[in-house]
């Protein structure tokens, strides 16, 4: 009875990984015929007297690596300045105050109509400072940019005009670009995950008339769309994903340009990474609580209603890694000591064809971007990128079953570096806890599982379980690693 009940469960969480993997084949053949079509007619430009209001309002705490910078450069946007309000949502408790009130003062005196918002307190964390800003300003376009960011001079002359044709568009959102991703084989495997969702999840999505998501930064909103949809909660830590559902069930489009890139700053240590993911993860776990009903429920299309299904649930697939890897290695004895059951196991192999679509998917990605003529490291870093997503599959798969139990968390920003020194205790997230004692006992399990295949001859496993060891293996060890610094 054990074996069977092993083996069923298996089999649902390979049967997840299918399903989801086909939606990524979808989106990927809809991105590459977006790609394929000729490029959409570029709005006439307006005169100037007719181009909206727009505020740029930049949400910060604790960034004193980076927050002159994103200062200077949401101040060097072209843009009319009479038309043009800046705000610094500044809810700093350290000197990155100080920093921001000199460059805002400097700005201001050249011209600029910039101000640096301080609450009282730090209610709602980013969402409560995006709401904040927005009851002090009258822009009618809405754009937003994180500490890290870098956006080019020219991005609102490129952006607001995709406005003009439209007054449904509720927002516009843009591609990030990554300032230091070859910084490290961390960054480096960040940006190939976050290449692949702007260059084919995003664009697909779009193409097919689906719901897409606001990322949080690098984009722009409409301010009667952010109204309209009942104005930004606290009630995930993914406001964005939130805001951008309300906002589409209540009928506004969403528009997405891979064409404008927004620089950002990758997290170059792992207790950063983890901080984000958590944030990420539960944050859409949380969402898809509040609004998998609501999808469901509204006229929208069925292929709208399956496709926002997966996007919801997008972060529940670390929860299916992590139960499949935990039952993996006793189904290895089972292979072993129940020759009954090798024509459910041959079955089930069927399923491992779910990774051909996940392969062509990043595969494509990495075509759009900049890697042509250099195929053969697509390999290497395909299966590196795979094992540590595995590998990060305990910390998030907690995140997600703490946002389906409704469990709230605070909101734990993720520290940023720029040019400044490798951090100290300085803006940590986390040292070495329980957490990362098990995931290194993890990958000594895996190894384990790795070792009985060997044992009995048996190497139908032996790759998961290889990429399990060597997940959780690195995600330990660049977390010990970096919390020693």
């Amino acid at each position: 009875m054990l074996p069977l009940l092993l083996l069923g469960l298996y089999g649902g969480c390979l049967l997840f990984i299918l399903l989801f993997s086909l939606v990524q084949l979808h989106l990927t053949r809809l991105a590459l015929r977006a790609y394929q079509a000729p490029p959409p007619t570029p709005p006439a430009l307006l005169p100037t007297a007719a181009w909206p209001r727009v505020t740029v309002q930049v949400p910060l705490f604790n960034e004193r690596f980076v927050a002159e910078r994103v200062v200077d450069a949401v101040a060097a946007l072209a843009y009319p300045p009479e038309l043009l309000h800046l705000q610094i949502l500044d809810d700093s408790t350290d000197e990155t105050r100080a920093l921001v009130a000199a460059r805002v003062a400097r700005h201001r005196a050249a011209g600029l109509r910039i101000d640096h918002v301080l609450r009282p307190e730090r209610e709602g964390y980013k969402a409560g400072a995006l709401a904040h800003g927005l009851r002090a300003t009258d822009g009618e376009l809405i754009a937003i940019f994180d500490a890290d960011f870098v956006p080019e001079p020219d991005f609102l002359r490129r952006v607001v005009p995709l406005f003009f044709a439209d007054e449904r568009l509720g927002v516009v959102q843009t591609r990030w670009g990554h300032l230091n991703e070859p910084t490290s084989l961390l960054t480096r495997l960040q940006a190939f995950g976050l290449d692949a969702h702007f260059r084919i999840e995003q664009v697909g999505r779009t193409a097919g008339g689906y719901f897409i998501n606001f990322n949080g930064t690098g984009g722009v909103w409409r301010r009667t769309c952010i109204e309209d949809a009942g104005g930004w909660r606290f009630d995930t830590l993914t406001e964005d994903l939130d805001l951008s559902y309300r906002a589409q069930l209540r009928g506004w489009r969403f528009g997405y340009t891979p064409a404008v890139v927004a620089p950002a700053e990758l997290p170059t240590m792992m207790d950063a990474l983890k901080s984000q993911q958590f944030r990420w993860t539960k944050g859409a776990a949380e969402t898809a609580r509040h609004h998998l009903g609501s999808l469901w429920r509204s006229s929208n299309s069925l292929g709208t209603k399956v496709h926002g299904t997966f996007h919801l649930l997008n972060s529940s697939v670390y929860v299916v890694i992590l139960l499949m890897g935990l039952l993996s290695v006793p189904l290895v004895f089972v292979r072993a000591r129940h020759d009954e059951f090798r024509p459910l196991f041959r079955l089930a192999s069927v399923f491992l064809l779910a990774f051909g679509p996940l392969i062509y998917y990043y595969f494509v990605a990495w075509r759009l971007g900049a890697h042509r003529g250099r195929n053969w490291r697509f390999g290497p870093d395909f299966l590196l990128f795979l094992s540590v997503s595995m590998g990060l599959a305990l910390h998030n798969a907690r995140a997600v079953l703490l946002g389906w139990l409704g469990q709230r968390s605070a909101f734990v920003r993720t520290p940023k570096l720029g040019n400044g020194p490798p951090p100290g205790s300085r803006y940590r997230t986390g040292g070495v806890g329980g957490l990362v004692v098990l995931e290194g006992l993890l990958a000594l399990y895996f190894a384990f599982g790795l070792a009985a295949g060997a044992w009995f001859n048996d190497t139908g496993l032996m790759p998961f379980h290889a990429m399990l060891t060597v997940g959780f293996g690195l995600v330990c060890g660049y977390s010990v690693r970096h919390a020693a610094r």
